[in-house]
């Protein structure tokens, strides 16, 4: 006599309406998890719950801005009563901010970008470990970048946010490890998602960007997902507090 079937995984993306984000929620959901698809632009949103729906998937679309706390608050917690608690969170969205030295920013452009990246991921976060926590554990994913790990010029807040959310996780990573919580990052480098395809267009951005990388090309954003999904996996059930640059060997 055959035992009962495992519930269904579920869990949470944020920034899912595209890109790396999107590629991550539609992976999760191949693998057969539930998946909430939280992005700020409600039709980006939709869109990828029914292509995940097409496919024979449960995905749950929530239009959410991750520097509003309520607003993540009460995202997380249509989540949990949508799906019956909460395995993963992949927490992507975030704010681009480039060609500009520091003392050509303008502090609300830095606080913008910082209330954005870092501290939208701190509420975000925040909400998502109580959830973990009563499911008895699971795993967070930060997606930070390697201007988390070193220096990009021009970009004071974004790489100051992404520098930021490494460290956040290497914390929560210790803090919540008794838990049976496991949090770690992933660090892309340039990656040819649409925002940065329309930023590229007309100049010579992606051939310069592969010519400096050591596997001579940018990477999918499949293959930034695949790295996010595998840390939220059994099969990485002994990391925790990593930032893994998925960079084609640019840190190297």
């Amino acid at each position: 006599m055959s035992g009962a079937a495992a519930p269904r995984r579920a869990g949470l993306v944020t920034g899912a309406g595209s890109g790396i984000g999107r590629a991550t929620a539609l992976r999760f959901a191949r693998d057969g998890a539930a998946v909430a698809v939280l992005d700020i632009d409600a039709d980006a949103a939709a869109e990828t719950a029914e292509s995940i729906r097409e496919d024979g998937g449960e995905a749950l679309a929530v239009t959410v801005d991750i520097a509003d706390e309520r607003a993540v608050a009460a995202a997380v917690e249509r989540t949990v009563a949508s799906f019956g608690g909460l395995d993963f969170a992949v927490n992507n969205a975030g704010l681009a901010s480039h060609h500009r030295r520091l003392d050509e920013m303008a502090p609300e452009e830095f606080e913008r970008v910082v209330r954005v990246n870092l501290t939208g991921t701190f509420h975000c976060m925040r909400y998502e470990l109580p959830a973990l926590r009563a499911r008895g554990g699971g795993a967070i994913v930060n997606v930070a970048s390697n201007g988390g790990l070193y220096a990009i010029p021009t970009a004071p807040a974004y790489v100051a946010a992404k520098h930021g959310i490494v460290g956040l996780t290497k914390v929560a990573a210790v803090d919540y490890a008794p838990q049976g919580i496991r949090v770690n990052a992933v660090c892309p480098g340039p990656t040819r998602t649409p925002g940065f395809e329309a930023v590229a267009a007309g100049t010579d951005m992606i051939a310069m960007q592969a010519s400096i990388t050591p596997l001579g090309r940018l990477a999918t954003p499949e293959e930034a997902a695949a790295a996010a999904v595998w840390l939220c996996s059994d099969d990485a059930s002994y990391v925790t507090g990593i930032a893994l640059s998925v960079d084609g060997g640019r840190r190297a």
